[in-house]
């Protein structure tokens, strides 16, 4: 039975639109309240962009690598209120950094101060940088500031030129220089030394989640898109669209929450003023390019090695089962080779041989004796609009809950800032929200 809760109304109906981890929470918290629920959902399981896919009927992977940190309480708190803490596997993976064909084990303070590509004094330059930005509790402290010029200036240019500028490069390409300060104090004071995994794959936590909402008696739509959200005699009316046709679909809530990009928001509720379109319709973001290999043997003795040398055409290598160990997944060796890039940017129409055949010529570079022999299977997986382009005047234009539009909020990465997208700030961004709702119906 559903309890009635401080500044819940039991009559009230909401739309959220996307099942990732962000929306399926908010459902999932406003059915606690008492209130009705229904969730949109394009594609056609939970988890949004980071929904996993089966190598084999009942074993999942992700589609883009992903783990989480000790400092991760949100999402560790639900994934066990959901029954699978169990399943949460703690380990400390060997993490290198590749330079001048080189791999240099970089992970902890003893392997910084062995860091060789260093002299001794930029190493410690450096760790007393990193030092500062963990000891600092919140990186609104540094905003306006540059993160490059920060990294130049405190922890010295060689380290800056050996190892920041090709991680920043490689993620934001052209921009690198623009990047926000308080977004780099966030990758840093984030980071722990232990990574979580739900053994079995995300996709378990994500399923247990749809499947709470769904014992709620929220309703969850998936295969089914959004065309349009517009006010509606006091209420707002959400058209949606179903993959499999039959014609498009139109409903009444008294609320709807909108987990997707605010550019995107802004196209599906035509209704918001131009005012607002023109601070939050902003910005660029790059999507994320994925290629998952299956090999016969191990490739490397990292979990994960930071690509910092420009000839090699990807920018990190996860090699998963150097974490979780290759019998959980039949004697397979799986290895991640991931990018952001522009969403011009040919690798996105380029076929997964044509990919390939750039691709695996490079991990000789980083694995040498590695031959294409070894390859039994590969898969390739894009993501657009994933990683948002943090400039310094990024905050200016983040936009709050509420909007202009009575009925309609937004909820979604771009307001986790100063912290990076992740499972973790989806969670402690829904719970903000729901806040925040119940503060404004009292």
């Amino acid at each position: 039975m559903k309890e009635d809760t401080p500044g819940a109304d039991p009559g009230t109906r909401s739309a959220v639109l996307g099942a990732g981890v962000l929306g399926l929470t908010v459902g999932l918290r406003l059915l606690e309240r008492g209130e009705g629920v229904t969730v949109y959902e394009q594609h056609p399981l939970p988890g949004g962009l980071a929904a996993g896919f089966e190598i084999e009927p009942g074993l999942w992977l992700e589609k883009f690598y992903h783990h989480l940190f000790r400092s991760d309480r949100h999402v560790i708190r639900l994934i066990q209120q959901l029954g699978l803490g169990g399943r949460l596997e703690w380990k400390r993976p060997l993490t290198v950094t590749l330079s001048g064909g080189i791999a240099h084990q970089l992970d902890s303070a003893g392997s910084l101060l062995r860091f060789r590509p260093l002299p001794v004094v930029d190493r410690l330059r450096l760790a007393l940088g990193l030092a500062a930005l963990k000891a600092l509790p919140s990186g609104r402290l540094l905003e306006g500031r540059g993160a490059a010029d920060w990294i130049r200036g405190v922890m010295g240019r060689r380290a800056y030129e050996v190892v920041w500028g090709p991680l920043l490069k490689g993620k934001f390409g052209d921009l690198a220089e623009q990047i926000s300060l308080p977004w780099f104090w966030g990758r840093v004071h984030d980071r722990s030394a232990q990574l979580g995994y739900v053994r079995g794959g995300f996709q378990l936590f994500y399923n247990a989640l749809a499947g709470r909402v769904r014992e709620l008696g929220g309703d969850l739509c998936f295969s089914t898109s959004v065309t349009g959200v517009k006010a509606a005699a006091g209420k707002l009316s959400v058209t949606s669209q179903p993959a499999a046709g039959g014609g498009s679909a139109s409903a009444t809530f008294d609320r709807v929450i909108s987990t997707l990009p605010t550019r995107l928001t802004c196209r599906l509720a035509p209704e918001l003023p131009a005012a607002y379109r023109e601070r939050h319709d902003w910005g660029l973001a790059f999507g994320a390019h994925c290629v998952i290999l299956e090999l016969d043997r191990p490739l490397t003795g990292a979990y994960w090695t930071n690509v910092n040398d420009s000839a090699v055409p990807f920018m990190v290598l996860v090699e998963h089962t150097n974490y979780m160990p290759a019998a959980a997944y039949g004697g397979r060796h799986l290895v991640y080779l991931g990018n952001y890039r522009p969403m011009d940017d040919p690798l996105f129409i380029a076929s997964q041989e044509e990919v390939l055949k750039a691709f695996l010529p490079a991990l000789a570079h980083v694995a040498p004796g590695f031959e294409a022999s070894w390859v039994r299977r590969a898969w390739m997986f894009k993501a657009p609009f994933a990683q948002p382009i943090v400039t310094r005047d990024y905050a200016a234009h983040i936009p709050g809950f509420d909007t202009p539009l009575p009925g309609l909020f937004v909820a979604n990465m771009f307001q986790v800032y100063p912290h990076d997208r992740g499972q973790n700030y989806s969670v402690e961004l829904a719970e903000r929200l729901i806040e925040h709702l119940a503060r404004t119906a009292r």
